[in-house]
């Protein structure tokens, strides 16, 4: 499955628009991240906590929309995109989302 946030794909051409493929994963936050988030907010610098929780998100996401785009018989995903949402206090929705299409070539 080709996955791209470009409009084409080089010597490849989109025969078929299948719809939108999505894919989102909704996580919260737990006790010892937020312990460890404290104690670097105020020394300051990445939290690195909350960086591996986010990158694990925005995996899950995008595996879920590939299988979405896998369900419609698409040959790949373009104009991908990430977008992030608070759901509520400590709690955040990752969403992949893009073009499933086939492709000739």
């Amino acid at each position: 499955m080709i996955v791209t946030n470009t409009e084409s794909i080089p010597n490849k051409q989109v025969t078929e628009i299948l719809g939108i493929a999505r894919g989102s994963t909704v996580r919260a936050r737990n006790i010892g991240r937020d312990f460890f988030a404290g104690l670097k907010n105020i020394v300051g610098g990445e939290i690195s906590e909350y960086t591996k929780l986010q990158a694990q998100s925005r995996e899950e996401a995008l595996q879920r929309m590939k299988q979405d785009a896998e369900r419609l018989g698409a040959d790949a995903i373009v104009n991908v995109r990430f977008s992030t949402s608070t759901i509520m206090q400590g709690a955040s929705e990752i969403l992949a989302y893009g073009t499933a299409v086939k492709l000739n070539g």
